[in-house]
């Protein structure tokens, strides 16, 4: 398996050029305060001329991070509430999410869990952690689906992923299994066809969703890297988080959703930003980001448009955030069409 350097402290991203010596010390409260990573691999496919570059404004740390609203949640979407167990989420009665790292190979910086994954935070589960998190599931038969996260799941070893595939594919209640990660883009190589065959098993369907949020992220060797899950029989979705500064456009996320549908990529969720602390500089109005879908809708085809969603904090569930095409009541209703005029419908 090829692994590329993960640059894990700003001393790092300096030597990479991507920081000055000045950035470096202006910037060592947010790398005290939050983890810090990027792989080589990324860090290569940063323009250091382009001072817009979606990538670096996406993993290269920033002062405002440091800026906390009063809206901002150490939690924003709830998982210590929904915790039953250590690295078990229960908040929808028939899938659980199962964390079994706490580590990933690179740290966004607007993740919604930014308070509890890095090298610092202990996240991995030991085996008697992952075993109690594996009966937990055993003794509720209303669990249908396990969707492993993290941290990366990714970040396993083919042989550790094999077991875990396979432990929660003999429990006879779990009908799907679903990957979320950010490897492909992060670091591609590890994606080897050992790995691939580790996620697949008999009496169970595994799916994987893949986070990327722009079409720069979908290099040539992310593309093979999507083509060997998907020439495998894996069905693949994506996951995208509408960002200031980085996708806050309909041209930019069309372009990826469009890319996505062409790499056998079904695009799944657009994720409104969640108010996890330091994040404010990517925050874009729930208007803007209804004007923005609106627009993808009525210019790409169905398959290639995501839900637009809002996870309610606390943990409540997902809320639908796009605009309704319906208006009026039953019998007099008026449709809006992509033309933007409403027309009427009487059924």
């Amino acid at each position: 398996m090829t692994r590329s350097v993960i640059l894990s402290d700003l001393d790092g991203y300096q030597r990479h050029e991507l920081l000055s010596s000045d950035d470096v010390e202006t910037l060592r409260p947010v790398e005290a305060r939050y983890a810090i990573g990027l792989t080589e691999f990324l860090a290569n496919r940063i323009d250091p001329a382009d001072e817009v570059d979606p990538i670096a404004r996406m993993f290269i740390p920033d002062l405002r991070e440091l800026d906390r609203r009063e809206t901002e949640l150490n939690d924003p979407i709830g998982d210590e509430q929904h915790t039953p167990v250590k690295g078990v989420v229960h908040r929808y009665p028939n899938r659980v999410l199962l964390k079994p790292v706490g580590v990933c190979p690179v740290y966004c910086r607007f993740c919604f869990r930014r308070e509890m994954v890095g090298p610092e935070n202990g996240g991995n589960l030991s085996s008697s952690e992952l075993e109690t998190a594996l009966g937990y599931v055993r003794a509720h038969p209303e669990v249908k689906e396990v969707i492993l996260t993290g941290g990366d799941p990714f970040m396993l070893s083919a042989k550790r992923a094999k077991s875990l595939t396979q432990k929660i594919a003999e429990i006879p209640h779990v009908k799907v299994i679903r990957w979320h990660t950010r490897m492909p883009v992060a670091d591609p190589g590890r994606i080897t066809q050992d790995f691939v065959e580790a996620l697949r098993c008999e009496g169970v369907t595994v799916y994987v969703s893949v986070h990327i949020n722009h079409a720069r992220e979908l290099s040539e060797e992310t593309a093979q890297a999507l083509a060997r899950m998907a020439d495998a029989g894996l069905p693949l979705l994506s996951q995208t988080v509408l960002l200031r500064g980085v996708n806050d456009s309909a041209d930019v996320l069309a372009a990826l959703f469009g890319a996505l549908i062409e790499n056998r990529v079904r695009p799944y969720y657009l994720h409104h930003p969640d108010l996890a602390p330091g994040t404010g500089h990517f925050q874009v109005s729930v208007d803007e980001g209804q004007a923005i879908y609106s627009a993808l809708r009525d210019r790409l085809s169905g398959i290639a448009v995501p839900q637009y969603v809002i996870d309610i904090p606390g943990g409540v569930s997902k809320a639908n955030a796009a605009r309704s095409d319906v208006e009026g009541k039953a019998g007099d209703l008026s449709l809006r069409g992509r033309d933007g005029r409403a027309h009427p419908y009487k059924p």
